[in-house]
């Protein structure tokens, strides 16, 4: 249960990071793209760019992959 806990934190930082530089960098976010849909239905395809796809759908499950194997590595070592 404790390493489930530790990972979970892990990723949870990781994703708030994640989230905030991508905002920084004016790329779109799962928000973003949640709200985008609410308020333009299917027409929300043509409104994001290429870096926006390539964020939401390689890089960020990438990088909470990342952070995952990061909260597994960590928990191995402390416990």
């Amino acid at each position: 249960m404790l390493k489930i806990y530790t990972i979970g934190i892990f990723i949870l930082i990781i994703a708030i990071v994640a989230n905030a530089v991508a905002l920084k960098l004016n790329i779109a976010t799962w928000y973003d793209f949640i709200n985008a849909i609410t308020k333009n239905g299917n027409r929300v395809f043509e409104t994001l760019s290429i870096i926006d796809y390539l964020w939401l759908f390689i890089g960020y499950p990438f990088v909470l992959g990342c952070a995952y194997w990061l909260g597994d590595k960590c928990y191995s070592i402390l416990f």
